[in-house]
């Protein structure tokens, strides 16, 4: 059966409640208050698309072609990223919840994670060279074997990273949350 076709579509709502989800490749498509919770995306191609407000959780995402996609104000939890098709995996996430997700072993450098939930993310082994996590929260994120070579974690909150477990050259830290490179060391720090 031949995948459908979509270019410069845009799908709101209710457009899945009368169609379910059947794959297909989706270019400079606009996906709006969309609901594909646990939504087979398998083999899905999406190429410079945004989702705006959509619920995504808990989606499969077995080699998904994500290319150049914007995720604004969606509901991402437990989404398995390291599934995706590799080649040219790129996406920025706005106002997002991503917790419980995985990025493990994924080449994501220049992903843009703005004012989003992180919350007990998987990002061992990631690429995240020059990464920006601007007012994000990471309380429980594990960074193990991860590049964060250049990343900017200034805006960032509740993350523990260790600074030999992890490569972090020219990585940015703001000065109030130091803290979460050094707490394995299980040292004071006082104001």
């Amino acid at each position: 059966m031949e995948q459908e076709y979509h270019k410069g579509k845009n799908f709101d709502r209710n457009y899945f409640i009368e169609n379910p989800f059947n794959g297909g490749e989706f270019e400079s498509c606009r996906f709006i208050n969309c609901d594909l919770s646990n939504a087979n995306l398998s083999g899905a191609i999406f190429t410079k698309c945004e989702f705006t407000g959509c619920n995504l959780s808990n989606s499969k995402l077995n080699k998904t072609s994500i290319q150049d996609i914007k995720f604004k104000d969606c509901k991402m939890l437990g989404l398995h990223f390291e599934s995706c098709s590799p080649f040219g995996l790129s996406f920025s996430f706005e106002n997002c919840s991503l917790n419980h997700s995985v990025f493990y072993k994924t080449k994501i450098r220049n992903t843009a994670f703005k004012n989003s939930q992180l919350q007990e993310v998987d990002f061992s082994e990631c690429d995240l060279t020059a990464a920006t996590f601007d007012g994000c929260d990471l309380l429980n994120a594990t960074f193990d074997q991860a590049n964060l070579e250049k990343a900017d974690f200034r805006g960032a909150i509740n993350y523990r990273i260790d600074p030999e477990r992890n490569k972090i050259k020219k990585a940015k830290f703001s000065l109030n949350n130091i803290r979460g490179l050094l707490d394995k060391y299980e040292i004071v720090i006082e104001d």
